[in-house]
C-alpha cells in the first residue's frame, strides 16, 4: 500500500515537472535588455523577424548570387511568409544587396507581424567584417529615425543565408555599436533643430538559441563601450561661423 502511494506521488511529481516545462515553454522568449544613452533600451532577445510586434523589422542581405541565393531556416521562412517578395527582387536584378543598398517593404496583410520591413545589403559573402557590420548599425539607425520608428528589431540572417564568417555575437555587438554612435548623432542634430523630431525608445537585436547567450553578453559590452564614447564626444553645436 505504501509503494502504490509512493508510486502515485512520484507520478503526480513528474506531471508537475512537465507541466511547468511546457508552460515555461510556451512563454514569453528568453530577451535580455540593457539601458542606453538617450532612455533607448537595447535588447537581445530569442525570436525571430516573423512574429517578432515591431513597428521595423531589418534584416541584412548578401549580394545576389546568380548562381543561386541560400535561404535557410529564419530567412526562408522570411521569404516564404512574404510570398516570395524578397527573392523575386533579387532573382529579378531589382534589388542586389549591394553595401548600403536599403528598400523598404510593407508586408502584404497577414504574412509577417512586423509592420514594415528594412532590407539592407551588406555586400559579397567574402567581404563580410565587423567592420561592414558597424556601418550597417550606422545606416539603420538613421533610416528608424527618419522613418520615425518607435520600436526597432534587427536581425542579421547572415547564418540563414549560408554564411558563417562572422561569429553571432561579435557581428551583434558590431552592430550595436554603429547603431549607438549614429544615434546618437541624430539625436544631437534634433536638438540643435537641424533634424526633423523623432525618437526611438527601443532596439531589439534577435538571436536563436544557439546564439542567444554569445550574443546577448557581446551587445551588453558593446552598449557599455559606445556609451563610454559617447560621453567623450564633443558637445559643441555642428553649425559654427
Amino acid at each position: 500500500m505504501k509503494s502504490r502511494k509512493t508510486l502515485r506521488s512520484l507520478v503526480l511529481c513528474i506531471a508537475t515537472i512537465a507541466s511547468l516545462s511546457l508552460s515555461a515553454w510556451a512563454g514569453e522568449p528568453a530577451k535580455k535588455s540593457v539601458a542606453a544613452p538617450h532612455g533607448q533600451t537595447i535588447s537581445v532577445e530569442m525570436i525571430g523577424p516573423v512574429t517578432k510586434s515591431t513597428d521595423l523589422q531589418i534584416i541584412c542581405v548578401l549580394k545576389h548570387d546568380p548562381a543561386g541565393d541560400k535561404y535557410i531556416e529564419a530567412m526562408d521562412d522570411l521569404n516564404q511568409k512574404l510570398h516570395r517578395i524578397i527573392s523575386n527582387l533579387r532573382e529579378r536584378g531589382e534589388f542586389a544587396g549591394e553595401l548600403g543598398e536599403t528598400l523598404l517593404i510593407t508586408p502584404p496583410a497577414n504574412s509577417i507581424t512586423p509592420k514594415q520591413l528594412l532590407l539592407i545589403g551588406i555586400g559579397e559573402e567574402s567581404a563580410l567584417s565587423l567592420d561592414r557590420l558597424t556601418l550597417v548599425g550606422g545606416i539603420v539607425a538613421r533610416e528608424s529615425a527618419r522613418l520615425r520608428a518607435v520600436n526597432v528589431s534587427f536581425a542579421p540572417t547572415l547564418r540563414d543565408q549560408g554564411s558563417s564568417r562572422i561569429d553571432v555575437g561579435e557581428g551583434d555587438a558590431a552592430f550595436a555599436r554603429g547603431w549607438m554612435l549614429a544615434y546618437d548623432t541624430e539625436v544631437r542634430l534634433q536638438e540643435q533643430g537641424l533634424s526633423p523630431a523623432s525618437s526611438v525608445a527601443s532596439l531589439t537585436i534577435e538571436a536563436g538559441a544557439k546564439y542567444f547567450d554569445g550574443a546577448a553578453s557581446k551587445v551588453a559590452d558593446a552598449v557599455t563601450a559606445a556609451g563610454a564614447a559617447i560621453r567623450t564626444r564633443d558637445a559643441a553645436s555642428y553649425a559654427t561661423k
